[in-house]
């Protein structure tokens, strides 16, 4: 029998604190696993890059490729914190550097519908005995903010049928990298009998033991690094597929080498090392964070907000923002301390009378949100916070809402901003109902608050 090891990786998202007991496993495993006869090859599946950690926000990703770079992955594809963590201009250029080939088949440019010239569709390998493996890539398909980003992104099954129908009789095994989520792996297997492993990743779903579905081996690692995954594939002499089997090793059993520490301190400190050259603004009067209150952080941000989207009222919770800003000189490191998220600002417009009723699920809400640890959809902090508005009142015993000081009009259109994570969580029905809604993309909420600040607090 023939011997294929498979070693993956997948949604690092930047925590670096697990990255140099992760290298000294994938590289040692490799030279075990090839010493002992057998082919071996790595794959990354994407969301390595996460702009919440200072030294990936600092260097627009390219860290996060020179430390890719030390494994020598046989490929990798992207999540959505690479493919919408930044815009076209910067993802163009994240892959650079690299000395590792980007699969990536449901991408493309919108004006000639090709791929981008750092990424290519499939890889084929051939092991030493003959065997042939496709390798292909997809990420989820986000139709809403990947042609903000500058992108087209083109629907699973579609693309992976085309793909199968391409290379069929090219090859033996077909190794699937898939940034899509547990449910659309699951989907894949039922339905493309073709592909043999399904290394899984986006919804940090860990299979401890894999998991058979009908023809294909689905394979995952959980997230941040916090396993490795290893597949185990028997080849018979004819290149069928006679056993796949999949395990995952726990980083926190791998030991502690001396200088792991200091590595991971240095990357931390060289993000916010580069991030505190870069002066931001000069506050004449601290600005307090209090994510239950109506902080004079939230109001600025209010009015940020607004400025940036030319609109007359604005909406934002109180936990976004994690941390005063002392009075004095400020910096971008400060702001991306304060601001983490992957976050835009968005405008709504609405009827009056449908702007009276997300007022009202605002309020419903209010108390419950207050305190909820709100995770996800680009949010980077602890709680969702208190609801603030700028421009608009709520009268709690008459559930009147005025616009400016007068009673909204129920044929008007208003125009709100707010940030568009309020699109992606399930709390506020009437955005995604019946708003007429504009996520201004070419800068990320930190962006325009700091815009803000230099306008309104210039340096001397």
């Amino acid at each position: 029998m023939e011997r294929i090891t498979i070693l993956h990786t997948n949604d690092l998202h930047s925590h670096f604190e697990n990255w140099p007991r992760i290298r000294r496993y994938l590289k040692t495993t490799r030279q075990q696993v090839m010493a002992d006869g057998a082919t071996v090859y790595t794959f990354d599946l994407g969301d390595h890059v996460d702009r919440v950690h200072p030294v990936s926000e600092a260097t627009n990703g390219q860290q996060n490729i020179q430390l890719m770079n030390q494994i020598g992955y046989d490929g990798v594809t992207i999540g959505n914190n690479e493919g919408l963590g930044f815009v076209r201009a910067q993802l163009d250029h994240l892959y650079d550097h690299a000395n590792f080939p980007v699969i990536l088949g449901n991408l493309r440019i919108p004006d000639t519908h090709e791929l981008p010239d750092w990424a290519i569709d499939h890889r084929l390998l051939t092991t030493a005995a003959g065997t042939r493996l496709l390798v292909l890539g997809l990420t989820a398909p986000y139709h809403l903010t990947y042609p903000l980003a500058g992108w087209q992104i083109l629907d699973v099954q579609p693309t992976l049928a085309a793909l199968l129908h391409r290379f069929a009789g090219q090859f033996d095994v077909c190794v699937l990298l898939s940034h899509l989520g547990l449910d659309v792996d699951r989907l894949l297997a039922k339905r493309f009998p073709q592909v043999t492993v399904i290394i899984g990743s986006h919804t940090h779903h860990l299979l401890p033991h894999g998991e058979h579905d009908h023809q294909s081996l689905l394979a995952a690692a959980g997230k941040f690094g916090r396993y490795i995954g290893k597949i185990e594939l028997s080849i018979t002499p004819d290149h069928q597929v006679k056993s796949a089997v999949a395990s995952v090793t726990e980083t926190a059993t791998l030991p502690v080498a001396d200088g792991d520490t200091a590595e991971i301190t240095s990357l931390q400190d060289l993000g916010e090392s580069i991030l505190s050259e870069q002066r931001v603004a000069n506050l004449p009067t601290a600005m307090e964070a209090d994510p239950t209150g109506q902080p004079r952080l939230v109001r600025e941000g209010l009015h940020a907000i607004a400025e940036y989207a030319g609109t007359q009222a604005a909406i934002l919770n109180a936990g976004l923002f994690l941390q005063d800003l002392p009075s004095g000189v400020v910096n971008q490191n400060q702001l991306h301390q304060l601001l983490p998220h992957n976050m835009h600002v968005m405008t709504v417009t609405l009827s009056g009378y449908d702007l009276w009723r997300l007022v009202q699920e605002f309020e419903l809400a209010r108390l419950f949100l207050r305190r909820f640890p709100q995770k996800g959809m680009g949010f980077r902090g602890k709680i969702f916070g208190e609801l603030n508005y700028l421009g608009l009142a709520y009268d709690a015993v008459t559930h009147q809402v005025t616009w400016r000081g007068e009673p909204l009009s129920p044929t008007r259109q208003y125009r709100i901003a707010m940030v568009d994570h309020y699109l992606f969580i399930p709390f506020f029905p009437t955005i995604s109902i019946v708003g007429k809604n504009q996520i201004l993309y070419d800068d990320l909420l930190r962006e325009v608050f700091a815009q803000y600040l230099a306008r309104h607090y210039p340096l001397t």
